[in-house]
């Protein structure tokens, strides 16, 4: 891809865009940087721009600096469907993202995961267990790290692990991995996409570029996915929380709650035992089988696979335990931004739990968890934004009702006096921190110190 000269719009300036700007830049492109939010918002985002070869429009986009472009490249965050963006498509001229850029740059293989819940984890378990099998990978993606920073620089690597959102798949137009995980699909991002169809029809763009010598590994249980991997041209490996009716796959994975046992023809066909690992619940046996599979069908070893998973760590802000006070466990569990996140872990919970929730609701119906506090909730502590909608849809699920909170602190405080020894407080918000917090993270470490505080 030619970049030498050419007049490039980055749009949106954060992590990502700020990547894409200082790698345009270095090969030799006419940069301009624009974002809606202005200097003081996007801080040292701005101040690190500042000293690139690139020209800044902060504050507003102009319509006429889309219209001049001869490609524009459009970080995660910013819709692909705003009208600026909308104008120059109408011009023929190329849109596209980070992620479909930093392709066009990388040589090694490209193994991606998407899915709504446990991609992060996925991610990070795949790239550890390549790892041990010997292979030099970077991992990197839609977890902070991202993709184009390893463009072109990808000589001394074997492999390259990548989380890929809806929003970056969105945007690509060449992007093909050699290995595409798709883990899930439930409702996520409604405040985005008209429909769950739209969402549904977005993670499977993750195989539409991919021939018959590429890998698409699957849930064989959902449906959703299903229907996007259907008329994949690649191998198809499922996996599948419970036995097939049909007796199991001739390809994929089994999951039961002490092993997973996997077959891939001409490759492996053998067990992974479940019984040492730290990521507990049904939903991350499943994100345990994906990476299994996808590491075996680019021929790391068995042996290999079962270290990393012995090995791993469980991530921060995902069921992260962070204390214990007088019998109290509080779990972490700040990165469950949607609803079926807070059912799958709810799920790994036998007893009480006092569950905080709420922030900005991404347009949930918060009814779809009414069985599963009844089932699991002793109280519930409405925070955020959302906290009028959760207490209208859940107040009567709990055995002890609702209540709501002012910050974290107060939400932590009030969950500690409703529990008893043995009980578990869980923050598993189903919603966006944006009202409170910067991100998911600092509210997951606000509760972390909340909780210190209660010692």
């Amino acid at each position: 891809m030619h970049l030498m000269g050419k007049k490039t719009v980055v749009v949106g300036l954060a992590r990502s865009g700020l990547a894409v700007a200082r790698f345009l830049a270095a090969r030799g492109a006419r940069v301009t940087v624009t974002d809606r939010a202005g200097e003081q918002q996007l801080g040292a985002f701005a101040e690190e721009a500042r000293r690139l070869p690139a020209d800044l429009e902060l504050g507003g986009h102009r319509t006429t600096t889309f219209e001049a472009a001869e490609l524009i490249v459009i970080s995660p965050g910013v819709p692909h469907t705003i009208e600026p963006l909308n104008r120059a498509r109408q011009k023929g001229i190329p849109v596209i993202g980070e992620i479909e850029l930093a392709a066009r740059f990388i040589r090694k293989p490209i193994l991606a995961v998407s899915g709504t819940n446990g991609k992060t984890t996925t991610t990070e378990l795949l790239g550890g267990m390549l790892a041990a099998g010997g292979r030099r990978v970077y991992v990197g993606g839609n977890i902070g790290r991202p993709l184009i920073d390893i463009a072109g620089r990808d000589d001394e690597l074997d492999a390259v692990v990548a989380e890929i959102s809806s929003f970056q798949l969105d945007t690509i137009v060449t992007f093909r991995p050699h290995v595409a995980v798709l883990l899930n699909i439930t409702p996520d991002h409604l405040d985005r996409y008209d429909s769950m169809e739209a969402y549904a029809a977005s993670k499977g763009r993750l195989f539409m570029n991919q021939e018959s010598g590429d890998f698409a590994v699957c849930n064989g249980g959902d449906d959703l996915v299903q229907g996007q991997c259907g008329s994949v041209k690649s191998r198809l490996l499922n996996f599948y929380s419970r036995p097939c009716l049909c007796g199991g796959p001739g390809q994929g994975a089994i999951i039961t709650p002490r092993q997973i046992a996997v077959v891939i023809p001409e490759l492996v066909d053998g067990r992974i035992e479940l019984v040492r690992t730290t990521l507990i619940g049904p939903h991350n046996r499943e994100n345990i089988a994906a990476a299994c599979l996808a590491a075996l069908a680019v021929g790391v070893d068995l042996q290999a696979v079962q270290k990393a998973l012995d090995e791993f760590q469980a991530l921060p802000h995902r069921l992260e335990p962070v204390g214990e006070v007088n019998g109290v466990t509080f779990i972490n569990d700040s990165k469950a931004t949607n609803v079926d996140a807070v059912i799958r872990a709810l799920e790994c919970f036998k007893n009480p739990v006092i569950l905080i929730l709420g922030g900005r609701n991404k347009g949930y119906d918060f009814s779809a968890l009414y069985a599963h506090v009844q089932a699991r909730v002793k109280r519930l502590i409405a925070i955020g934004e959302s906290r009028d909608e959760v207490l209208e849809a859940l107040q009567t699920a709990p055995s002890q009702g609702c209540e709501t909170a002012a910050d974290m602190a107060d939400a932590v405080r009030r969950a500690y006096a409703a529990a008893d020894p043995g009980d578990t407080v869980l923050l598993s918000p189903a919603c966006a921190s944006f009202d409170m917090f910067a991100n998911y993270a600092e509210r997951g470490d606000v509760f972390r110190r909340s909780v210190g505080e209660l010692a």
